[in-house]
């Protein structure tokens, strides 16, 4: 029984970032072919570069940052 408990935790957590991660494309999409702040999503390209230029500047733990989110989202499972 609680290992079904923390399974089906895990199913919900994947599926919320399942969907996340499809409303962060669609954003993206969306404000490329829009332009300029979207109402519910804000700046999410400038958001995503500064991120980028977060995790660019500072170097070897900007890198293993990279990798750890590389790492977590491979490790998930298609479906």
């Amino acid at each position: 029984m609680p290992g079904s408990v923390i399974e089906t935790i895990k199913k919900w957590i994947g599926q919320i970032t399942e969907l996340g991660l499809l409303l962060i494309a669609l954003a993206i999409v969306l404000q490329i072919l829009i332009g300029g702040n979207l109402a519910f999503f804000d700046d999410v390209v400038g958001n995503l570069t500064a991120l980028i230029a977060a995790l660019g500047d500072n170097g070897l733990v900007g890198l293993i940052a990279i990798g750890i989110i590389m790492w977590l989202f491979a490790k998930r499972s298609p479906g």
